[in-house]
C-alpha cells in the first residue's frame, strides 16, 4: 500500500508503474470532481479524463505493450501479445458522481503470457478519495478478522439473491458498497471477509483487484472454484469469489449445492 508521501517510483518496475499510474489517474479524477459537474456529465468527464491519462502514460512508458480498457476499443491483437495492461480507469462511476462518496477506484493490472496461471503479474487499485493505493509491489498484510460474524461485500443496490441465502446459511452480514475494486479491497482491509459476485463483470472489473488480493494471500477464483483467466478474446468474466482462505471451502460448497440462480 502507498500514500502521497512515498518517494518517486522506479517506473521501469511494473509494480511501481502500476501503482504510480493508478495514483496519477486518481489525482486527475479528484480534480474532475471539483469542476462543478453533476450526474451524467460528471460520470462522462471522469471516465474520459482517467482514460486519456492512463492511455498517455502507457503509450509513453510501455509503448510495446497492448492495452485492454473498459473505456477504449478492444484491439483483439492483444490476445496474441506477450504483455497486456488491463485497466479500468474509473471503477464505480456512479459512486464517483456522488461526492463525497469514496467507494470508487482506479484499476491497473499487467497480464503476461509467460507467467502461466491467470497471468496477472502486477496490479494496483487506487482509492483516491481515501488517499490509498494497494499494489503488488508492497503486498498488503490482511489484518486479523475483527468481526464475530463473517461479512460479505455486496452491491449497494442489487445484492444477488444467492448471496443473501449464503449469508443466512453461514450467519454472515451483508456490507453494501460501490465498485468491484472497493469490494475486493474491503477484504484486504478487514472491512469485509468475502466478496461473492455472480451478476456479470468484465476482465477490467477484477484483474487489478485480484492481482492485489492474491499478493495479500486471499483466495481468488470463479464462484465454482475454477481458475480466473485473463486476456481472453471474450472480455466477459461474469463471476468472482475473493475471500479469506478459511471461508473458501464453506462458500464454494454452498455454491456447489445451490448454484447462483
Amino acid at each position: 500500500m502507498t500514500d502521497a508521501t512515498d518517494a518517486a517510483p522506479d517506473l521501469t518496475d511494473d509494480h511501481a508503474f502500476a501503482a504510480w499510474a493508478a495514483e496519477q489517474a486518481g489525482v486527475r479524477l479528484l480534480e474532475v470532481r471539483t469542476q462543478g459537474l453533476e450526474g451524467r456529465a460528471l460520470k462522462d468527464a471522469g471516465d474520459a479524463a482517467a482514460q486519456e491519462l492512463l492511455a498517455g502514460l502507457l503509450a509513453e512508458h510501455r509503448p510495446a505493450d497492448k492495452v485492454l480498457s473498459e473505456e477504449a476499443r478492444d484491439d483483439k491483437s492483444r490476445v496474441d501479445a506477450e504483455r497486456v495492461w488491463i485497466i479500468d480507469p474509473l471503477d464505480g462511476t456512479r459512486e464517483f458522481s456522488e461526492p463525497p462518496r469514496d467507494d470508487w477506484a482506479v484499476h491497473v493490472a499487467l497480464w503476461e503470457r509467460s507467467a502461466g496461471g491467470d497471468g496477472l503479474t502486477a496490479g494496483a487499485v487506487a482509492q483516491p478519495a481515501l488517499g490509498e493505493t494497494f499494489h503488488t509491489g508492497a503486498p498488503a498484510t490482511v489484518p486479523p478478522r475483527s468481526a464475530d460474524r463473517p461479512r460479505i461485500a455486496v452491491s449497494r443496490s442489487r445484492p444477488p439473491a444467492f448471496v443473501e441465502a449464503l449469508a443466512d446459511e453461514i450467519g454472515a452480514e451483508l456490507v453494501p458498497m460501490g465498485s468491484a475494486g472497493v469490494k475486493v479491497m474491503s477484504v484486504v482491509r478487514d472491512v469485509a471477509d468475502a466478496y461473492v459476485h455472480a451478476g456479470g463483470q468484465y476482465q477490467w472489473d477484477n484483474a487489478a483487484p485480484v492481482a492485489v488480493a492474491k499478493a495479500a494471500g486471499l483466495h481468488c477464483s470463479r464462484v465454482d472454484g475454477s481458475p480466473l483467466v485473463y486476456n481472453e478474446a471474450d472480455t466477459s468474466l461474469p463471476d468472482l469469489l475473493v475471500c479469506r482462505p478459511e471461508l473458501a471451502d464453506q462458500i464454494l460448497d454452498f455454491v456447489r449445492r445451490h448454484g447462483t440462480d
